[in-house]
């Protein structure tokens, strides 16, 4: 795939989910903070979810794209990246086949403090937007970035970038069923603009 292509669908696709963010200012925040129903998470701890995976990859990127390796036009997914991406995408449909079970340094408190987690959520997607800009000129196959569950483990990064934001679009089709859920409960207050989701790549 040509490189400058995918760093600009990427790009998109995290403005698309900094756009859909931005909409939760107008939910009701205890719609946003309770849960759709017993054992799932609210809106609120999907981005905590979210959040934490940021804490990890965005400093492990940063210090990784330290490196001086000459940039190439094309890329080349590695296995296990490309892999890791598949598993997390939704279908067209935005049906998620799969479920997975969240690694316990990733699994969020009962109940976050709603707006910092939004502010937090939304200053990552910006600084993920800088590093992309930075990954342009960036080799994307050759430097390598340790996962975070094992630190031995190391995908590219072009293939890190595809993982967060495929892990993220999962996550904000999550966060779509469970706000609608809460709304058709008929315990939320006001008439908060509908969230729109952004397009699945």
């Amino acid at each position: 795939m040509n490189c400058q292509t995918l760093i600009l669908g990427l790009q998109s696709d995290v403005r698309a989910m900094i756009a859909t963010a931005t909409l939760l200012n107008h939910e009701d925040p205890g719609c946003l903070l309770d849960a759709p129903a017993s054992g799932e998470w609210s809106v609120a701890q999907i981005l905590e979810h979210l959040n934490s995976y940021n804490r990890y990859y965005l400093p492990a990127i940063e210090r990784a794209m330290q490196a001086e390796k000459p940039a190439f036009s094309n890329y080349r997914p590695g296995w296990l990246g490309d892999f890791f991406t598949r598993l997390m995408k939704a279908g067209p449909d935005e049906q998620i086949r799969k479920k997975m079970k969240s690694p316990k340094e990733h699994v969020p408190g009962p109940q976050p403090d709603w707006q910092p987690v939004l502010i937090y959520f939304l200053s990552g997607q910006q600084q993920l937007l800088l590093l992309l800009e930075v990954a342009s000129e960036k080799n994307l196959g050759s430097i390598r970035v340790p996962i975070s569950i094992s630190r031995f483990i190391k995908l590219k990064l072009g293939d890190t970038f595809r993982f967060l934001v495929a892990h993220q679009q999962r996550h904000f089709i999550q966060l779509k069923n469970a706000l609608q859920a809460r709304k058709a409960s008929g315990q939320c207050l006001g008439n908060g603009e509908s969230v729109k989701m952004p397009a699945i790549a």
